[in-house]
């Protein structure tokens, strides 16, 4: 089948499409014909060398794919081949088959193209996971959500308006990217070239209540000011450390508002985890897709073939929302 693949870590330029051997689905698998997957930050830092995937699962990036089932592996029952379904993996999107555990597949609504399921699994499900599961966010809640334009935060946002409509969101965005945050439903913005320490915005703009529930993927730059932003009882689910792993922390201020820090991740958590959190968002979430309540952003679409030129859009962070891979 065509791939992927990698000869060795580094830039964009070890990105390379040749043959790979077609995978064949255990007991509770299947296989999909992927038709198109998206490209996510994790896939540049295995790119890199260091974000390797689970053990026993592929090698060739891609943590999700949006495709037609090929073939059922033993014990599989509810599904037929043929079906159009989206699933989390937990490598090898960037091929012209993956295999994926049954309890993970969602069916695509009628009313979705491939290229808009490729966006749903990772960043949509990451956003589900961490906003509503761990973090509990309710309506009429008050949230900080970082990272702008990027995919996890657009689809938090189309999520959090679409669940709980009289929420407040306040995003962390540059100035390139604020018009468009704002129109997918941000009510306050803040521009985080001119305001990295953002406590007293916060503040301001809560009338120093301070925030319930802060999504983070900065890390240590941004803990300080995380925590004098969170509300009594607040949570900060932290979901990447692109800024650093090391930083103090006031024990006091935390114990004294009975704050939260939550560390979480997606791809390495057990099968009937992964599954638990797949039929949660199914039953939840699921429906506002099919109705067209929320619409997957995608900023491009890419050929397989262009799969360099589609890394080097997110590196640069030139996109808003997703960069999907057609595969098919």
């Amino acid at each position: 089948m065509k791939a992927v693949l990698i000869d060795a870590f580094g830039s964009v330029d070890v990105l390379r499409v040749g043959e790979a051997e077609k995978p064949n689905p255990a007991e509770g698998q299947v296989l999909v014909k992927v038709y198109a997957t998206s490209i996510n930050r994790p896939d540049l830092v295995q790119r890199e060398g260091k974000y390797p995937p689970p053990a026993g699962d592929s090698e060739i990036l891609g943590l999700e794919v949006a495709g037609v089932i090929e073939a059922l592996g033993a014990g599989v029952t509810g599904w037929q081949v043929g079906e159009r379904v989206m699933t989390l993996v937990g490598g090898g999107g960037y091929a012209e088959f993956a295999v994926a555990y049954a309890s993970h597949l969602m069916r695509i609504p009628e009313s979705m193209s491939f290229e808009e399921a490729a966006c749903v699994c990772e960043s949509y499900i990451t956003a589900f996971l961490n906003v509503f599961m761990i973090g509990e966010f309710k309506d009429s809640q008050t949230a900080i959500l970082h990272g702008g334009g990027g995919g996890v935060n657009t689809a938090a946002i189309q999520l959090c308006r679409a669940l709980t409509p009289s929420s407040k969101l306040i995003v962390t965005v540059s100035p390139a990217k604020m018009e468009r945050v704002r129109a997918i439903g941000a009510d306050f913005l803040i521009n985080f070239h001119e305001t990295p320490d953002f406590t007293e915005v916060v503040k301001e703009y809560t009338n120093k209540k301070g925030v319930d529930l802060i999504l983070d993927h900065v890390g240590a730059k941004y803990l300080a000011p995380n925590m004098n932003s969170l509300g009594y009882k607040g949570r900060l689910v932290i979901i990447g450390v692109i800024s650093g792993i090391k930083a103090e922390l006031n024990l006091a201020l935390m114990m004294v508002k009975r704050q939260q820090i939550i560390g979480s991740v997606l791809r390495s958590r057990p099968v009937v985890e992964k599954a638990e959190i797949v039929a949660e968002f199914t039953r939840r979430a699921l429906p506002k897709f099919a109705d067209r309540s929320i619409v997957p952003i995608i900023e491009k679409v890419f050929s397989i073939d262009q799969v360099a030129d589609a890394h080097r859009m997110m590196e640069e962070d030139k996109h808003f929302g997703k960069i999907v891979l057609k595969i098919q």
